[in-house]
């Protein structure tokens, strides 16, 4: 290590012996698409617990984790497609309250003896509804007419035996059914997304009152069960983790602090590809908050000679996770002699994985790899570590409750998400010094005026990005230059899944513009991206 700051701060770290509560959960079954996620979001927004499993498990599967509720997603097939995503029937027999939406709405009906038509009718958007028995369980406080998202070439057509008729569309007459004896519903729109005008009143009628579920779920259970996972995977080993000033590594090495106490050593690696100020952030704040034990490397020479010459984004990303893990195996060698007096080694990596990467590189069920991630796809095949990954079913909202109820600093857990390969994803070609100074210096006017104005909490991240292979004529002190664009890149999002460019007025941007201009060396041109994912990803690179 070129340059190493320990932290060991004199506070007792020894391991809360508070275990888990055992939580019965509602499944939600993925059928090959996003919605899964988005449904046990909404669950847990409801206070109560949820797991996703595949299409592909048994109902012995299902019934083995003991569900208090089972959720059927959407998904993007149609189920008289040949190869069509299927669900064993014998799930239906656990008797276990049941909600179908959209494509689990038809083979909830299909398995139950009802029928699904392919009319050539189609609804797709926004769509009125009528429920026609406002008296039921599903639609208790909720009015007669309302608005909902369907997405859907199929319909049912008939409801099965013992089921009734709960709403219909202008060309959907079977919308909803129900059977209260049976505790199963169902419904063909998408109640979990937010175009539903009433959706999430819909899951939580069904969670508390079709199910009898109490909204009882919250980031205190979420912590008890990861510090009684994290000590039950690491047993006495000790545990690295990479502290990159974001939120994700700063609550996921907080959750295993918490767990392990001095087992873990977090390791903030200096890549040259942060933003100003980072390092004393991580270093101060961080350490003040936790007490953790932190090592300071400094790589940015190692970074920047691996990245020459490399403009290929994916390629940029892979090398960064390469030499982000190399880096940590140089780190071990030396935590390694230092803990041979008490002989532990130390086998695991702490790593802020949460759900969104996942699916965006591949790892979801259904899911297309849109691209590799520096914390899921980065890492090489011969990586040296055990991976503990305490967030990596968690959207961004859950894990900064997290960070609040562990007391970790307003600045930190409010932080915008950030990349783990960092300001070397947001340099469109070669990651250079010089043009990292570039973006560095115009990263910071932009995030110092939107502090100022007031727009951190209406923002999910402000990417800002330099376009370094690109160069455009303008006029500087009554001279022509010739000099590269920046990129604003402001976009709200709940959870990354989605995301729509940021409205921002007019002033603000009129100052970030004006002062990257004349205070950032090289840039003549800012330009504001406003398109919405999809089509585009937040990130360019």
């Amino acid at each position: 290590m070129t340059e190493q700051t320990d932290t060991s701060p004199d506070t007792d770290t020894s391991p809360d012996q508070a275990s888990a509560t055992e939580q019965r959960p509602v499944l939600v079954v993925d059928f090959g698409a996003q919605y899964a996620q988005l449904i046990a979001r909404r669950v847990r927004e409801a206070g109560v617990y949820s797991e996703i499993v595949p299409h592909t498990a048994s109902a012995d599967d299902i019934a083995a984790k003991n569900p208090v509720g089972i959720i059927l997603s959407g998904g993007p097939s149609s189920v008289y497609e040949e190869g069509a995503p299927q669900l064993d029937s014998g799930v239906f027999d656990l008797n276990v309250p049941t909600l179908g939406i959209c494509y689990g709405f038809q083979v909830m009906a299909q398995a139950l003896g009802g029928e699904v038509a392919h009319s050539g009718l189609r609804e797709y958007g926004a769509t009125d509804a009528s429920i026609i028995h406002e008296e039921d369980i599903l639609f208790d406080g909720q009015p007669v007419e309302q608005n909902v998202w369907m997405s859907h070439g199929d319909q049912v057509s008939k409801a099965p035996a013992g089921f009734e008729v709960l709403a219909r569309t202008g060309a959907t007459p079977v919308a909803a059914f129900g059977s209260a004896e049976r505790r199963m519903y169902g419904v063909q729109w998408h109640p979990e997304v937010k175009h539903s005008d009433h959706g999430q009143r819909i899951i939580e009628n069904f969670l508390h009152k079709a199910a009898g579920l109490p909204a009882d779920w919250n980031s205190g259970n979420v912590i008890a069960e990861q510090v009684a996972r994290i000590r039950e995977q690491v047993g006495s080993a000790r545990v690295i983790c990479g502290l990159s000033g974001g939120v994700d590594s700063a609550v996921a090495a907080a959750l295993v602090h918490k767990a392990v106490g001095d087992q873990l050593v977090c390791i903030f690696v200096d890549h040259g590809l942060l933003r100003k100020g980072e390092r004393e952030q991580v270093e101060q704040d961080y350490v003040a908050s936790t007490g953790v034990r932190l090592v300071t490397v400094d790589a940015r020479e190692r970074f920047l000679t691996a990245l020459a010459g490399v403009s290929d984004p994916e390629q940029k990303r892979k090398i960064i996770g390469r030499e982000f893990i190399r880096t940590f195996e140089q780190a071990e060698k030396e935590l390694v002699a230092e803990a041979a007096a008490d002989g532990e080694p130390v086998r695991f990596l702490v790593q802020g994985t949460l759900y969104p990467d996942v699916v965006e590189s591949g790892g979801g069920s259904g899911t297309a790899n849109i691209k590799s991630h520096h914390n899921v796809g980065g890492l090489p095949d011969d990586l040296q570590f055990d991976l503990v990954e305490p967030l990596r079913t968690l959207f961004k909202d859950e894990v900064r409750a997290i960070g609040r109820e562990l007391g970790l600093p307003e600045v930190i857990v409010a932080r915008q998400p950030f990349p783990g390969p960092g300001l070397g994803i947001r340099i469109v070609g070669e990651v250079t010094a010089d043009r990292l100074e570039i973006l560095q210096d115009a990263d910071a006017i932009a995030r110092a005026e939107l502090t100022k104005a007031g727009l951190d909490a209406e923002i999910w991240q402000c990417p800002v990005v330099l376009l370094a292979d690109v160069r455009s004529v303008g006029v500087q002190g009554d001279g022509r230059t010739y000099g590269h664009p920046i990129v604003l890149r402001p976009v709200s999002s709940e959870d990354a899944m989605t995301a729509d460019w940021t409205r921002l007025p007019y002033d603000v941007l009129a100052r970030i513009s004006n002062r990257i201009t004349n205070e950032v060396r090289d840039v003549n041109r800012v330009v504001l991206d406003v398109t919405s994912k999809p089509p585009g990803t937040i990130e360019w690179e």
